[in-house]
């Protein structure tokens, strides 16, 4: 009986001192920009999703698209005692504030999808502060894959009109795509840009600014290199009402589910990948490792893929 009672405890106090020993859940805050990005809001449920089955506890917060926001988000996050953060930067041209606040309270931060280190003007990569880490894609490949479709489809000798839907001017991603356009379309003479304007990521943007690049430039046009799906779907739009979708080639960014059926339909011509869940996965992988002590690369690069009619049921 005694031997009994001598193992017994000796099998509690080593699951004491296991536990004891355990790395308790790690908490992670989460700021997105704003729950209304469509694409922002697929990241996040996948970080979110991969958080909840390794046994991560993520809290999130909605920017609103207002810095000020964010900024208080991220100011509760830390007294809260979150061990990392991940942000999706309302303004990636001014996130020195949050790498201060992260600094001072010593937990690592994570940017994802939005890159501050790239310089805005040039699209050249910035260095990375101590303790900061992103996790996205290169924005140059997605506006290369876009043009490199159009010159596919239509030949290096063409002549050609193009104009591009911009997203918003404080998002890095918008110099780099479109930047990545420019880069292949001024290899072959025949390919004339013709114009440029923001539409803000929204595709009722779109719509209109590719009514009036219609009766701007008319037969002139034949391709439409859009940031994001949202305003190549708009642009979609506006064409098929003018009864020139036929003769004019689309591209967008992103792959999200409307644009998966109108590239089935065969309304929508192109659009670039972005791996949503390789980039909410990695990030929350990210944050992990490094709360763990592990070497992690500054820079998580999550590639784009090209997604047309020919391959598009591989993504549904």
């Amino acid at each position: 009986m005694k031997k009994s009672i001598v193992l017994l405890v000796v099998i509690l106090s080593l699951a004491f001192a296991a536990v004891a020993g355990a790395q308790d859940t790690y908490k992670i805050g989460y700021a997105c920009n704003n729950y209304n990005d469509t694409f922002q809001t697929y990241i996040m449920g996948y970080a979110d999703a991969y958080a909840a089955e390794n046994g991560v506890e993520l809290v999130l917060a909605d920017g609103r698209d207002d810095e000020m926001k964010q900024m208080s988000d991220i100011e509760n996050f830390i007294a809260d005692g979150v061990d990392a953060l991940i942000v999706i930067p309302v303004n990636p041209q001014g996130v020195e504030p949050i790498i201060d606040k992260a600094a001072e309270a010593e937990i690592p931060l994570i940017f994802v999808n939005r890159n501050p280190f790239i310089d805005p003007d040039t699209a050249e990569e910035l260095e990375i502060p101590e303790g900061v880490y992103y996790v996205g894609s290169n924005e140059v490949d997605a506006g290369n894959f876009q043009a490199e479709f159009v010159v596919d489809q239509l030949g290096e000798d063409a002549k050609c009109g193009y104009v591009v839907l911009m997203g918003q001017l404080s998002n890095t991603a918008t110099p780099g795509r479109t930047g990545g356009n420019k880069e292949i379309f001024d290899l072959y003479p025949g390919y004339e840009f013709l114009a440029e304007q923001t539409g803000n990521w929204q595709r009722d943007q779109a719509v209109t600014i590719v009514e009036n690049w219609i009766t701007a430039y008319g037969d002139q046009l034949c391709a439409v290199m859009a940031n994001n799906d949202e305003m190549a779907l708009g642009a979609v739009e506006a064409l098929e009402t003018a009864g020139m979708k036929d003769d004019v080639i689309v591209a967008g960014v992103d792959l999200i589910d409307d644009a998966i059926v109108a590239i089935k339909e065969g309304r929508l011509d192109f659009s670039a990948k972005q791996d949503g869940q390789g980039q909410g996965e990695g990030a929350v992988k990210t944050a992990v490792a490094v709360l763990n002590g592990e070497e992690v690369e500054k820079w998580t690069v999550i590639p784009f893929i090209p997604v047309s009619a020919e391959n598009v049921e591989d993504f549904e």
